[in-house]
């Protein structure tokens, strides 16, 4: 990787600038690794054919892969996503940004390779960099920052290291510091993910956010939102850290 590139994003007054080469490089197909709530991932312009190409190639992803998506609003999901039920909305007045990913039908008209069939995961994420990268940059398809089935970086040399030349920029905010970001998260657990492309609406995983608390907001009761049947696909949600929502979310 180009040393160049590797952007000291600790020091706020610079953090602007950053995040405007950050955008760049991904605007331009470019993999770019960031840092989330609970590790770093790896991330591209969403609607970018070569950026996504790029990432399922650093990531030894087959090119049918679905990737997460990251976004810095929730006016971004309906761009992303054909319905957003109010259910979805009420999620997302709970816990977003957060650790929380919503899998949505997708928008079927798109521009890109999302796979067809496939429902779309989406997170907002709450550690300020990332959020501000997503602002700027619009959807981003993410994941985590090591090779499929790999250990979820909290450290940047960790992240390069495992992808090595497939990488053109770094945010660096140095060693991921664990604590809780939100009293209703768990960051050392990958994104709780919830289904809302049936009904009703599923756990598909609990993760850094109890099903409790979930449950509630949905207002159903947990055995009518705890479903052992919903799948989250390997490559971005389940076995590895990744889940659907593309990272350790």
């Amino acid at each position: 990787m180009n040393a160049a590139h590797v952007w000291d994003c600790r020091d706020v007054a610079n953090r602007a600038a950053h995040v405007r080469r950050a955008v760049s490089v991904m605007r331009g197909g470019g993999l770019v690794v960031l840092p989330t709530e609970n590790c770093y991932v790896v991330a591209t312009d969403a609607f970018s054919i070569r950026g996504t190409a790029l990432l399922r190639r650093a990531k030894v992803q087959s090119s049918g892969t679905p990737l997460g998506i990251l976004v810095g609003t929730t006016e971004m999901v309906g761009g992303i996503a054909s319905r957003v039920p109010d259910r979805a909305r009420e999620l997302m007045k709970h816990f977003w940004p957060g650790l929380l990913t919503l899998l949505l039908p997708a928008q079927r008209t798109l521009a890109w390779d999302h796979p067809a069939g496939a429902p779309v995961a989406v997170r907002m994420p709450l550690h300020p960099l990332a959020l501000a990268v997503c602002q700027e940059m619009g959807p981003m398809a993410a994941s985590t920052a090591t090779i499929s089935g790999g250990h979820a970086p909290i450290d940047p040399q960790d992240a390069i290291e495992s992808l090595a030349d497939d990488v053109d920029g770094l945010c660096d905010v140095g060693t991921l510091d664990l604590t809780p970001w939100s009293d209703l998260e768990d960051p050392l657990l990958p994104s709780s993910v919830v289904d809302l492309t049936r009904w009703p609406a599923a756990i598909s995983r609990v993760g850094a956010i109890p099903a409790a608390l979930l449950e509630e907001a949905l207002q159903l009761a947990p055995a009518d939102t705890v479903s052992e049947e919903a799948h989250v696909p390997d490559a971005e949600l389940g076995t590895e850290p990744d889940e659907h929502s593309g990272e350790n979310q």
